[in-house]
């Protein structure tokens, strides 16, 4: 094999190895946003306020809804670039990066405050008493419709054949936001966290307020996943990574 030859082979696999990292880079970013929008939402869900955007509808939601539409950007981002079985990788981990929040704050609220304590801990306990019945009501909705998302995408996927992103990506997501909706506001009622009386209101304000946000999330996927795209060389319509 001549120098020539060799050199451009070396170029070559230098050149895969760096889209290798690159791509490794930004799925672990992407997961990082995914995990700290999910544990996020479950720490700041017992403050609510009103949200008037129509001028004739006002919407009263838990500020943990805030962050939580990101979670399904992002696994839709991964499922379209990287795959089911990357997206699945997600979700599990954010089930157990829950767990290990939930130890932590259980731990931290039997931990006595000392008297100089800034919060004390009837304080502590106010603000994450209920944490515990959080996280485990949205556990149980979160794998449920975080799974559903990820299989209605791709299927979706297969039946416009790579094609039309913006419908895959919203019938995913809107589906399975009314699957979790439903699922952590009848939990957490079940529970006492929340009085039954809030129910059916805080399902439609809930499931609206993520239509909407799903709706105007879709340009911002189609710019993060055709950059993506771009940079690795995906041309065919539902062409995924192969690291």
């Amino acid at each position: 094999m001549d120098i020539s030859k060799k050199e451009n082979i070396e170029w070559d696999n230098k050149m895969v190895e760096s889209k290798k990292r690159q791509a490794e880079t930004i799925y672990l970013i992407l997961g990082g946003l995914f995990i700290a929008a999910l544990i996020t939402g479950n720490l700041i869900f017992q403050k609510f306020f009103h949200w008037t955007p129509f001028g004739w509808y006002t919407f009263e939601l838990s500020v943990g809804i805030l962050p939580y539409p990101i979670t399904f950007l992002v696994t839709d981002i991964i499922s379209e670039v990287y795959g089911r079985k990357r997206a699945n990788r997600v979700v599990i981990a954010g089930l157990f990066a829950s767990l290990f929040t939930l130890l932590i704050i259980v731990v931290a609220n039997k931990a006595p405050a000392t008297i100089w304590s800034p919060v004390s801990n009837e304080q502590f306990t106010k603000v994450f008493g209920l944490t515990f019945v959080a996280v485990g009501s949205s556990l149980l909705a979160y794998l449920l419709a975080q799974f559903v998302d990820v299989q209605l995408f791709h299927f979706w996927k297969r039946l416009t054949k790579g094609k039309h992103l913006w419908l895959r990506n919203n019938a995913s997501t809107i589906n399975s936001q009314l699957i979790d909706t439903f699922t952590v506001i009848f939990l957490l009622c079940t529970l006492g966290a929340i009085e039954w009386v809030q129910f059916w209101k805080l399902l439609i304000n809930g499931f609206l307020f993520k239509v909407i946000i799903a709706l105007l999330d879709t340009p911002i996927a189609y710019v993060i996943i055709f950059g993506i795209r771009k940079n690795f060389g995906l041309k065919k319509p539902g062409e995924e990574l192969k690291f």
